[in-house]
């Protein structure tokens, strides 16, 4: 039987890029694997012939021989589909498909067992404002998995300890056989630890570990902020029979200040005022976190809304030495609860008053009466 043209194998023209011709060997690769496709033998020989196509056409020596004298180019062995070696990219594309099918493990890839990491852990730090602002240390008690101290974190018991698995010899992967090719799996005996355990250790049931409560130490810095992350390498869980420990992360949240609300760096904060100290000016007193009071002077005539800046009276910067401003945002109040003699008093007040005394509203109001007026005379006209 004579042997199919390859590039009519493959589904290609003759002047297919590489790109193009990695492209369809792989989506005909993927098709008649044989793992997909379970005692099909004519899918196994589409699969060789496929194989045998592409070893040929991806290799630029290899195909220009083939394109110029055709099947013939390898008949007597030497370097041809049947000889040794692959095309220049084969093992990558290859390399795609175990990926697909086996997760990620490969044939002819082996390497030394690993000791099972442990899992990393999460551990919610709530501190106020005050303490994000100067910075502290936390002191935290956390349930974790530790190393076993009976057994020295092996599992084994006293006087005993692991042997090698004799199923993949110590080598925590076994070589099995998938249609054509030759694959590399994790040992079920051992499961991938390359060790055994005849007498497990009766503290932690030959897990190497056991769980406890430990305190540790936080360094929060000043000017931390909300939904900070902290790292503590190695603070998780303890590995699987001796394996390294996982990672500690702490996540840091603010809690609600009554007074002050944060941006960044800058503090936010509104004060009452009263009617008297708008209109005729003075000043108040505020706290600041930095431990200092501030005073604030509001000139006369200040309206409602009217913000103020203090400089250097916000937030600390993290890992910096600047320091953010403090906004103060008064709101004038409306008297409530009036007595008869300061009714009447401000009824004089307001009988005294004129367009000066309120020259916003005066000056409203009188924008409004035009406009109107304007609407009417338009609508008469």
């Amino acid at each position: 039987m004579s042997k199919r043209d390859y590039y009519e194998v493959l589904g290609v023209s003759r002047t297919v890029t590489e790109v193009e011709l990695k492209s369809a060997f792989r989506k005909l690769a993927m098709r008649y694997h044989p793992d997909r496709n379970p005692g099909d033998g004519e899918a196994e020989v589409k699969f060789k012939e496929i194989n045998e196509a592409y070893q040929v056409l991806s290799d630029p020596q290899k195909r220009a021989a083939y394109d110029r004298f055709g099947h013939a180019a390898f008949q007597g062995g030497g370097g041809g589909p049947g000889g040794p070696g692959f095309g220049a990219d084969f093992g990558d594309v290859m390399s795609d498909i175990f990926d697909t099918f086996f997760g990620g493990v490969r044939s002819g890839r082996g390497g030394a067992p690993g000791r099972e990491r442990g899992a990393d852990m999460r551990y919610n730090l709530e501190v106020t404002l005050e303490e994000a602002y100067q910075g502290k240390t936390a002191s935290i008690t956390i349930p974790t998995s530790v190393s076993c101290e009976v057994c020295s974190g092996t599992g084994a018991k006293a006087g005993s300890k692991p042997r090698v698995c004799p199923t993949c010899g110590g080598a925590g992967r076994v070589r099995a056989a998938q249609g054509f090719f030759s694959i590399e799996r994790t040992c079920p005996n051992c499961h991938g630890r390359g060790e055994v355990i005849d007498d497990p250790c009766p503290n932690c049931g030959g897990a190497g570990r056991v769980t406890r409560e430990r305190t540790l130490t936080v360094n929060v810095p000043a000017g931390v902020e909300d939904g900070t992350r902290i790292r503590l390498a190695g603070e998780g869980e303890a590995g699987l029979r001796g394996g390294p420990a996982g990672d500690l992360y702490i996540f840091v949240s603010i809690k609600p200040h009554p007074f002050f609300q944060r941006d960044g760096a800058d503090l936010f904060c509104q004060v009452p005022i009263s009617l008297v100290t708008a209109a005729l000016g003075g000043e108040f007193t505020v706290p600041t976190l930095d431990g200092l009071d501030a005073r604030v002077k509001v000139p006369e005539g200040t309206q409602s809304g009217r913000q103020f800046r203090l400089r250097g009276k916000g937030m600390t910067v993290l890992r910096s030495r600047d320091v953010g401003d403090l906004y103060i945002q008064v709101v004038v109040e409306t008297p409530q609860n009036l007595t008869r003699r300061q009714r009447e008093l401000l009824l004089e007040f307001e009988r005294e008053s004129s367009g000066d005394t309120h020259p916003e509203s005066s000056g409203f109001f009188a924008r409004v009466r035009d406009f109107f007026d304007g609407i009417g005379g338009s609508s008469r006209a």
